[in-house]
């Protein structure tokens, strides 16, 4: 199960981009970001630097 930003929480920082290790974290239009699902490894590095916590594991 791969990780989603919470876009309504989400301060726009880049912390989570920087430290993904497969680069599937992009920023959108208004500076906030996006993971793409399909190549997120689950890895969980994005949800440990959030500082406001807005990285949650994707439900099905």
């Amino acid at each position: 199960m791969a990780y989603r930003i919470n876009t309504d929480d989400c301060t726009a920082c880049g912390a989570c981009e920087k430290r993904c290790p497969v680069f599937c974290i992009s920023e959108r239009r208004d500076g906030k970001r996006l993971i793409d699902e399909s190549d997120c490894i689950n890895c969980g590095a994005c949800a440990y630097i959030c500082p406001v916590e807005c990285i949650k594991k994707a439900k099905k």
